[in-house]
């Protein structure tokens, strides 16, 4: 992740900001690398009259070999004090494995939701992956979930919700 950090900070020097009057503002180029492969990012941030803003990033390595890594990420809060976030990466290997990361966060008047995940593929096809979910809402009921997959077993899933009070409860189902 350093490499993704390194790569958009790079571009903020090399690169004119682009802004205007409105509150927006992006960055955005790329470039060949010494590892034969290009080194590619963006990044944006815009604010309304009404306080909303977010902040946005992503970039992106190649080599010449095949094999690539890259990330992004976002911000956004709301006029009225909502917030989120989310943040990736991932690295494909010339081999054709590869992993996949990711997350997000939101918090606002309703409650909070926070879930973050990993998928990866080896070199011979198979396949595994793991989301875990916390969510709360305002009024105190929770639910915190997994769910898992592998190439040999399919799916798995385990929930667990709560109402106000701390009590194990049945989780409603999606209609």
């Amino acid at each position: 992740m350093n490499k993704f950090v390194l790569a958009v900070a790079s571009l903020l020097l090399i690169h004119g900001l682009d802004a205007d009057a409105q509150g927006r503002a992006r960055v955005a180029g790329a470039r060949a690398n010494e590892q034969g492969g290009v080194t590619a990012g963006s990044a944006s941030a815009a604010s309304g009259p009404n306080g909303g803003r977010f902040a946005r990033g992503g970039a992106v390595v190649t080599d010449s070999q095949g094999n690539a890594a890259g990330g992004s990420g976002a911000a956004v809060q709301t006029a009225n004090g909502g917030q989120a976030a989310r943040a990736g990466a991932f690295q494909r290997n010339a081999d054709g494995s590869g992993t996949r990361t990711g997350g997000f966060a939101a918090t606002g008047a309703q409650g909070e939701v926070a879930s973050n995940g990993t998928a990866t593929r080896n070199a011979d096809g198979s396949v595994s992956g793991l989301r875990q979910t916390n969510a709360s809402a305002a009024s105190g009921e929770t639910y915190t979930g997994q769910t898992t997959y592998d190439s040999s077993n399919g799916v798995s899933h385990t929930g667990t919700c709560t109402d106000a009070n701390g009590n194990v409860v049945a989780c409603p189902k999606p209609q």
